[in-house]
């Protein structure tokens, strides 16, 4: 900044007057958070500069650093939001299973969860996930939290699978196959596939024939995942026909 420039302008995080309403409507880092999570979409993680994100925000390069160290800590907890909220309500279900609910009814809801965090995800963070700097250690938090993730799937989705079959799974595979099935929701995102509804539902009991369950059992778990839902999160429980602002 030169000498001339009044200091006003220098406010951190403060948008600019190209803002729309909907942007302004966002915090200083919220803002930063969206612009950079639609440019490492568009120009992946190495294209994308803090440059860039200011720019696209409307604001000075140094008030980005107001918020954020660099592009590293905002693509982290870009990442960390997508998986945040499954975590967390990993964390709730334990207490419940197997006591007040089963196996498979867990597995539905924590389907649902997932599904509506990757839906309401900025920018479909999701199509990230594979980038090579994610592979990187500085990135080695999240990578954590999916395997969490990932484990819960496979311990879950082994207890609901039916007596036949559950001696024949291995966890870590089950949780895996899990994992990618409830991602599907990042390639319809992409593709701009919006019909929402059924499709997240069909998603989520997809999660429940993959362990083989017969229709019977499908249909308990899923009125008892909905309860689940219900009682864990009363009027702000995720709803399966909610749609996300932007893709």
């Amino acid at each position: 900044m030169s000498a001339a420039e009044p200091r006003a302008s220098a406010r951190a995080g403060r948008p600019r007057a190209n803002s729309t309403d909907q942007v302004s409507s966002l915090t200083g880092r919220e803002q930063i958070l969206d612009a950079a999570a639609a440019l490492f979409a568009e120009l992946g993680f190495s294209g994308t500069s803090t440059r860039a994100i200011a720019d696209r925000v409307g604001i000075r390069q140094q008030s980005l650093y107001y918020h954020f160290a660099g592009k590293d800590d905002i693509l982290a907890e870009l990442l960390s939001d997508s998986v945040h909220p499954s975590i967390n309500f990993i964390d709730l279900i334990k207490a419940r299973v197997p006591a007040h609910v089963s196996a498979a009814g867990a597995l539905f809801a924590l389907a649902c969860v997932d599904i509506q965090t990757l839906r309401r995800a900025r920018r479909n963070i999701g199509t990230l996930y594979l980038l090579p700097e994610v592979q990187e250690p500085r990135f080695e938090a999240f990578r954590a939290e999916r395997t969490s993730l990932r484990e819960a799937y496979g311990q879950l989705g082994t207890a609901a699978a039916s007596p036949e079959i559950r001696p024949l799974l291995d966890p870590a595979t089950i949780g895996t196959i899990l994992m990618q099935i409830v991602e599907v929701v990042i390639q319809l995102r992409r593709n701009g596939e919006r019909t929402i509804g059924d499709d997240d539902l069909t998603i989520a009991t997809t999660c429940l024939r993959a362990v083989s369950l017969t229709t019977p059992e499908i249909e308990r778990a899923q009125e008892e995942g909905r309860n689940l839902l219900q009682s864990s999160f009363a009027d702000t429980r995720p709803s399966l026909l909610s749609r996300p602002s932007e893709n």
